[in-house]
């Protein structure tokens, strides 16, 4: 029987399959956007050992209930009925990132922030752009609320990373989540 290093599921959304995995210190991928083999390899290559199916007999039982658990709120978050999450997170990104991953989180729910404001907040004016590269690069979307970045002339800017089929397609989703908090942005 193979150990996991990680294991997934997937959840419907309004916009199509939503992937998310957890390891033994919570969720450590959410990804809006690719298929499943491409999840589960990308994933795999990122922690550096075999990722299986949260059905797979040999995923621990504690990491299935945080899946169940973390599909749970984001459902709740998704039908406009919770504002925050209370679910483990496997951070796994540099310090860089977690720097700037810690500000977003900050961000309340209807809140948004341009990419110079949370530098700033951060400590760190004039890393706008730099932002935008963590923004990109956050492993666990919704749950750390990137989406809540905006550009500063009050448009989405971007949303996620290259990993997203269609930009158009992530820019639609980055509407839908600010939608749901009541926020609209400059298109």
């Amino acid at each position: 029987m193979t150990t996991p290093i990680a294991a997934f599921t997937t959840y419907p959304a309004p916009w199509g399959t939503l992937h998310m995995a957890v390891t033994a210190r919570g969720i450590v991928a959410i990804d809006l956007g690719t298929e499943t083999p491409d999840f589960v390899d990308g994933l795999s290559r990122r922690l550096h050992g075999p990722v299986l199916p949260a059905e797979d007999g040999a995923v621990p039982a504690l990491w299935r209930a945080t899946l169940v658990e973390a599909a749970r709120q984001i459902g709740e978050f998704l039908s406009g009925e919770r504002r925050g999450f209370n679910v483990p997170v496997d951070l796994r990104v540099s310090d860089w990132d977690r720097l700037v991953l810690a500000g977003a989180a900050r961000l309340q729910f209807g809140e948004t922030a341009s990419y110079g404001d949370l530098a700033r907040r951060i400590g760190r004016p004039g890393a706008a752009q730099a932002v935008g590269g963590a923004m990109g690069r956050n492993p666990v979307p919704i749950l750390i609320p990137c989406h809540r970045v905006i550009g500063a002339n009050g448009t989405l800017g971007g949303y996620g990373s290259s990993t997203y089929a269609d930009r158009r397609a992530a820019l639609g989703i980055k509407r839908q989540l600010l939608a749901i908090e009541g926020t609209t942005t400059r298109d």
